[in-house]
């Protein structure tokens, strides 16, 4: 059975990086201090806000995540669908959209083994 991966999820999955999320000064602070061009700055911003909100999906949608964000870099997707479709407190534009992806997918997969390994 061939897998199904669709672009919005990962699109939802950066909802929390959206201005049309909750109103939240302290998160949009943390979000317009970080150079998210930078890998580093980046993860720390994954690591703040988007670890808590992967460790609410359930051990599928994880799997499923971390599929779909890998499936579209090895297809060498633009990503436009994700970052034309959202308003982000980023303070700059994201320049190497590959490489923002990469990042995350990183994270993501560090995420899930530490979820798996108890920390």
């Amino acid at each position: 059975m061939k897998n199904l991966y669709k672009i919005v999820d990962v699109k939802n999955l950066l909802f929390v990086f959206d201005i049309e999320n909750t109103f939240d000064l302290e998160r949009e602070r943390l979000i317009v201090e970080k150079n998210i061009n930078d890998p580093r700055q980046l993860t720390e911003l994954f690591d703040a806000l988007l670890k808590p909100e992967f460790y609410e999906y359930t051990d599928a949608e994880q799997e499923s995540l971390i599929d779909t964000v890998d499936h579209f870099l090895k297809e060498d997707d633009d990503f436009d669908r994700v970052f034309n479709r959202m308003t982000t407190y980023f303070d700059d534009e994201v320049t190497d959209r590959p490489s923002f992806m990469r990042t995350l997918l990183g994270c993501l997969k560090k995420y899930r083994s530490e979820k798996n390994s108890g920390y």
